[in-house]
């Protein structure tokens, strides 16, 4: 079965159904049915080891930058000992701050091994536990971001992640050339930084965003943290700030009464269109 169809048997099986709530649907099908709803549809982009499942509105404008809203890791455990089976996410929280954003040319991009039903691109559990940084999954990630851009028509590209997804952000914008903003959400930027001190077991073979934090200080920055988010925290992205000689284009935000998923997607909307925003080119086109 072509994804394409895949995508539309989950979405058939789903409306054919006598569930309508949607935490009772599984994990495949609820972007599925979130992105159908908004009239996105699926694409499945081609990457280096990896594909990557996105969605993507039907007509984005030539000539804007392509605004690439990138998922976080997902369901990489059960718990704190047991390795998720499948790294899907249960809640796919870039995905609604995409269908969210203020402007017309944006994507969604899930991370590889995510939504493999779709790919029918299956991968090892190391690349959504210690691996999940890894240079093979961040060029994935690059590749499909370059199908994405040709296809949109667009300039330059504005990567926005979602907890680990704010990670892959920066580290796509270390190897690229055409990155006109970077705006993480709750996102683990200093991964040796994270590990030690919540006593986690070190990334092995993965890169760490904080080892190319003074690469990527020329792009504008926008880095969202919850006052009250006790898995990653503004302490972790102000790790990752101060490894910057210059911190100009670079702002922290922290907000108040937020945490790690609460209430980044209800708030967007005000969100991104703060004004900080405005130093970085494209967004609201």
């Amino acid at each position: 079965m072509s994804p394409i169809a895949a995508l539309r048997a989950l979405v058939l099986t789903l409306l054919l159904s006598a569930c309508g709530s949607s935490y009772l649907m599984p994990r495949q099908q609820k972007a599925a049915f979130a992105a159908e709803k908004a009239g996105w549809s699926l694409q499945v982009l081609k990457g280096a080891k990896f594909d990557v499942a996105s969605f993507a509105p039907p007509h984005q404008p030539g000539g804007s930058p392509l605004v690439v809203y990138i998922e976080g890791d997902g369901m990489a455990y059960l718990d704190r000992y047991t390795v998720s089976p499948d790294p899907t996410p249960d809640d796919p929280m870039a995905l609604r701050l995409a269908l969210l954003h203020p402007g017309a040319n944006a994507i969604y991009l899930a991370r590889p091994c995510q939504y493999s039903s779709i790919t029918e691109r299956r991968c090892d559990a190391a690349y959504w536990t210690g691996r999940r940084y890894s240079a093979e999954i961040i060029e994935s990630i690059d590749r499909a971001i370059d199908e994405a851009k040709r296809n949109a028509a667009a300039p330059t590209v504005i990567l926005v992640g979602y907890s680990g997804g704010g990670a892959v952000a920066v580290l796509l914008a270390a190897r690229r050339t055409d990155v006109a903003g970077i705006v993480t959400i709750a996102a683990n930027l200093d991964l040796g930084y994270w590990t030690g001190r919540d006593r986690l077991a070190p990334l092995a073979g993965s890169l760490d965003p904080a080892d190319v934090a003074e690469r990527v200080s020329s792009i504008p920055q926008i880095h969202f943290a919850g006052a009250r988010d006790d898995v990653v925290g503004a302490d972790v992205v102000q790790s990752y700030v101060n490894r910057m000689k210059d911190r100009g284009r670079t702002t922290l935000i922290t907000m108040a009464g937020f945490d790690h998923r609460c209430c980044w997607a209800s708030e967007w909307p005000r969100l991104s269109m703060r004004p900080e925003f405005a130093r970085i080119p494209g967004w609201t086109r």
